[in-house]
């Protein structure tokens, strides 16, 4: 049962706020002293972490651009998917930060919650707690120095850098991109063995950095992590009920039919928590139950694991923006706008990576964009594990129900006119 890298996460996290709770019971200069420096060892485990976030987000963003301009390049099917893709993409983003935002405001996180769980990371810069000005936002989109930027964390700069350049790349002649991408992905690959060495020693870190917590305020920071996990859980598994709503709305199934469908392929999302292992149930349901061609579902469904996970901005922004609440911030629009392009940018580049390495990858330059620190998020990765199963399900509702609308469509442009 332990073998299971999030289930031992979670295991670490529950030990390390009952033991730094015991410490702080049994008080002490010894025991200080001895908390102090478990504490150092979460700050040098976090820091191993944060050091592959710049050269993994925008590496992995030139390939994911290139790939998804060689996968519109490939025809007319795929490049309406893809353009399915970025609206969905674009939408369930705007609807991440509004349903976030406003069960906030019906359920404010505790102020004595939210200060047991900051006390496990430092407090944002004073810059980061005033909104920019729509002036600053546009001066800050290309970056001067693009080294600078990756320097200063500067995410938003890189981030439009990076699309530029993953584009760029695709119009040079395959002599040059061919290399050029395949430095790319070869430094993007090793950043990610390094964030692997970094997650196996995930258990100790988020001992070390829980046990800090509960020394400093006990088992008071229990309650807002329950909340965030409900209410990360409630936005995402929101866009299941959406998309099943959507295929209603837009005809692209008989919704009893769609249902029926998709029955089996959530069962296997809900149980493994992988879109790729749900695959072949999707492109069997999609063929015998829908009657979606195999050119169809042959191209639309391995399109749609490769590059588009129509979950990933709405959780990654749910998360950004309650930790970004729990440090009493209060980003502004051109903030939010920041952290959608973000999301959206780094959903591409971040598809197919194991979720412990893609929550780390995806949110950190959000919160980052919205001025919030990341050293919570060792913490809040700790109980992932429940939130990333709506992450699924929702992703292969998004899979099935674009596929069974491009699939009507298809068929509508085929038909013969009516003399």
């Amino acid at each position: 049962m332990f073998r299971s890298l999030p289930l031992r996460v979670l295991l670490a996290l529950v030990m390390g706020l009952l033991a730094g709770t015991l410490l702080q019971v049994l008080g002490g200069t010894s025991l200080d002293s001895a908390a102090s420096i478990v504490e150092a060892i979460g700050a040098l485990w976090l820091n191993a972490l944060r050091m592959t976030i710049v050269p993994l987000v925008f590496t992995l963003l030139v390939v994911g651009i290139a790939s998804v301009a060689d996968a519109a390049a490939t025809g007319r099917l795929a490049l309406r998917a893809i353009c399915i893709f970025a609206i969905l993409l674009l939408s369930f983003s705007l609807y991440s930060v509004l349903a976030t935002r406003g069960l906030l405001s019906l359920w404010p996180i505790d102020p004595v919650g939210g200060a047991a769980l900051q006390s496990s990371a430092v407090a944002p810069s004073a810059d980061a707690v005033h909104a920019s000005t729509l002036a600053d936002f546009l001066r800050s989109l290309a970056p001067a120095n693009a080294l600078k930027a990756a320097v200063e964390d500067a995410i938003l700069p890189l981030v439009f850098f990076g699309v530029f350049f993953g584009f760029a790349a695709t119009r040079l002649p395959r002599d040059l991109s061919g290399p050029l991408l395949t430095v790319f992905r070869a430094v993007a690959e090793t950043m990610l063995v390094i964030v692997r060495w970094v997650l196996w020693a995930a258990p100790l870190g988020v001992f070390a950095l829980s046990l800090s917590v509960g020394f400093r305020t006990g088992l008071g920071g229990a309650a807002t992590l329950l909340q965030y996990v409900f209410m990360v859980s409630l936005v995402t598994a929101g866009v299941t009920v959406i998309l099943f709503g959507l295929v209603a709305l837009t005809r692209a199934a008989p919704i009893q039919r769609f249902v029926r469908a998709a029955g089996p392929v959530l069962a296997v999302a809900f149980s493994t928590q992988s879109s790729l292992a749900s695959l072949p149930a999707m492109l069997e349901r999609s063929r015998d139950v829908l009657g979606v061609s195999e050119r169809t579902t042959g191209l639309v469904l391995p399109l749609a694991v490769a590059v588009f996970r129509v979950t990933s901005p709405v959780a990654n922004l749910a998360v950004a923006v309650f930790v970004a609440h729990l440090y009493g911030l209060e980003p502004g629009l051109h903030q939010y706008g920041a952290a959608i392009l973000v999301a959206f940018a780094v959903s591409v580049g971040s598809v197919g990576l194991p979720g412990q390495v893609s929550f780390f990858a995806s949110v950190a330059p959000i919160c980052i964009a919205l001025g919030a620190p990341i050293e919570l998020l060792p913490i809040l990765l700790a109980v992932e594990v429940v939130p990333d199963i709506f992450r699924t399900v929702g992703n292969v509702t998004g899979d099935m129900g674009v596929t069974a609308f491009l699939a009507r469509r298809e068929i509508k442009t085929s038909e013969p006119l009516s003399s």
